[in-house]
């Protein structure tokens, strides 16, 4: 029997994974300068600390709510900072977000704002609300025929991050980009009883906004709305795993990409996030109103005649603050919950039982992904595995004996079964599941030699460890191999492929066929041209003993 755990005692640092998330997504430097008026009682930003630059010729666009003009560079036109939806702040601060103010004057879309609310870490903290803002980049010799849609929602395990910047996307690939910022961690997923029936998900509900903001304007981008394809890795990844079930999702895109949406421990024993990927047993509304109970008391709001009033006064700093990194039981939630509208059921139940929108996917992993702390000695490796295994302790052993790896044998050993445990298996499961109902395309990202970001020890044999692929995807490596240049430009021709045909066997690529029942086919994705498919990787991981202690087993 599985441990289902919904709150934990114990507290560790940020995710060094989700630094990398953050510096993978072009850090705003500064606030936007042009921005519509905002509402009374709006935060008031810090001023830019440089002057927003002119709007290139012919780059004004007229949005339903009023017009924006933008940037040239590199031959892609660009918006930034374009508001999807109203500042959230006073009564809607945990409220679904509703149509912006229209403007009249041109909107100078030339200078990122600051990303939502969130905790130091790769910049300073953030508190300014008004951040519901996305950006678009597109060819800018698009010419007269309509461009397929990438909207990519970023990670950082909801809790931290901002929207990328989709240029070299955009160019390289010929398709519209759109990224876009949303609420996070305890503003993006409060819930509570005083903040009315199907409260949480506002982070959630901030993406399906932006997706209908998609279908009313991105026609006039060069964008075609029957054609948009929803992209991210992480919580991005889980993000599209949602919006593949949710009922609010269905007709607001066509196909999804999700890269490594499954990461949360198996067993319940996180260390980083609070439960919330592709594989995981949700928490209820009710469990999270419990928990919305007491986060409400502890920032002084329990005992109010009026807690959402008492509680949309509390200044920003001090809910992330209380709210932490959401590890303990008055911390608040901070991640997706089973609410009965944004989502009737888990995305893992919705998958196993066929309830999701008629859309294609890609979906898949890293090979080495993990983002718990790693074994260092043998030592070590008997401790985890049994903290994170507890009574499969000793068949965990029994299939991963530290005899059978190189040195450093704990460090990889560990790393393997993590990866095994919590993503390979997982999502293998869920192309399983999935292809019952709709088109799936499952991948596994092989690339060993990725180049390391800034959080691993390079001393250490990370392999392919979580979110690898994420930089090939916004800026061209050219500081790197030749195997791994031929990597990324693979990568967006697939990528890109994907979106436009809802096949990613195109030009420049190999031949991908969808996973089935039958043909349970993976593409592993490695540098040089020499990706290949497999159906072998169930076998070489162990799956067939992880899966049965997965959620919604039968």
């Amino acid at each position: 029997m599985k441990t289902k755990k919904r709150h934990f005692t114990f507290t560790v640092g940020v995710s060094l994974v989700a630094a990398a998330l953050t510096l993978t997504s072009s850090v705003p430097t500064a606030l936007a300068s042009a921005a519509p008026s905002a509402p009374a009682g709006a935060p008031t930003a810090a001023a830019p600390q440089t002057a927003a630059p002119d709007c290139a010729p012919d780059t004004t666009v007229q949005t339903d709510q009023g017009p924006v003009c933008g940037l040239v560079t590199n031959g892609v036109k660009s918006w930034l900072s374009v508001p999807y939806a109203a500042p959230p702040v006073g009564e809607l601060r945990w409220a679904p977000p509703e149509r912006h103010a229209p403007w009249t004057e041109t909107l100078q879309a030339t200078q990122r704002s600051t990303p939502c609310p969130q905790p130091a870490f790769l910049t300073p903290e953030t508190f300014n609300e008004d951040c519901l803002k996305l950006n678009v980049a597109a060819p800018a010799d698009a010419g007269g025929t309509p461009l397929a849609v990438m909207v990519e929602f970023h990670g950082g395990g909801f809790r931290l991050g901002s929207s990328s910047d989709g240029t070299y996307l955009a160019g390289a690939g010929r398709v519209v980009h759109v990224s876009v910022d949303y609420r996070l961690g305890i503003l993006g997923f409060l819930a509570h009883k005083a903040l009315g029936a199907r409260s949480g998900n506002w982070a959630l509900r901030d993406q399906q906004e932006a997706l209908r903001w998609v279908q009313r304007n991105i026609s006039r981008f060069g964008g075609d709305p029957r054609n948009v394809t929803i992209y991210g890795a992480s919580a991005g990844g889980s993000s599209v795993c949602a919006h593949t079930t949710s009922p609010l999702s269905r007709g607001l895109f066509q196909k999804g990409i999700s890269q490594s949406g499954e990461y949360n421990s198996l067993r319940g024993h996180e260390a980083m996030w609070q439960t919330q990927d592709c594989k995981a047993d949700l928490p209820t509304e009710a469990e999270a109103q419990q928990t919305g109970d007491r986060f409400a008391a502890a920032v002084g709001c329990g005992d109010a005649a009026d807690v959402a009033a008492c509680l949309r006064a509390v200044p920003a700093k001090t809910l992330l603050e209380k709210a932490g990194d959401g590890l303990g039981p008055d911390k608040g939630t901070l991640a997706p919950i089973v609410d009965g509208t944004v989502l009737p059921l888990s995305p893992a139940e919705a998958f196993a039982t066929g309830r999701i929108n008629r859309v294609s996917l890609m979906h898949g992993v890293d090979r080495d992904e993990t983002q718990l702390p790693g074994a260092n000695t043998p030592a070590d490796y008997e401790r985890l595995v049994k903290e994170q295994y507890d009574t499969l302790a000793p068949e965990v052993f029994k299939r991963y004996p530290l005899k059978r790896f190189p040195e450093p044998a704990a460090f990889i050993a560990y790393r393997t079964i993590v990866a095994d445990s919590n993503s390979v298996c997982p999502a293998l499961l869920n192309d399983e599941r999935l292809s019952r109902h709709i088109p799936v395309f499952g991948f596994q990202v092989d690339n060993a030699d990725a180049p390391p970001l800034f959080f691993l020890d390079a001393t250490k044999p990370n392999g392919s460890y979580h979110i690898n692929e994420v930089p090939f995807l916004i800026f061209p490596r050219t500081d790197l191999s030749g195997n791994q240049q031929t990597f990324g430009r693979q990568l967006v021709s697939q990528w890109t492929g994907f979106a436009k045909t809802g096949n990613p066997t195109v030009d420049g690529t190999p031949y991908w066929s969808r996973y089935t029942r039958s043909h349970p086919t993976v593409m592993s994705l490695v540098p040089a041209g020499d990706s290949q498919l497999t159906e072998e990787i169930a076998k070489q991981h162990h799956c067939g003993f992880w899966q049965k202690y997965a959620a919604f087993t039968r």
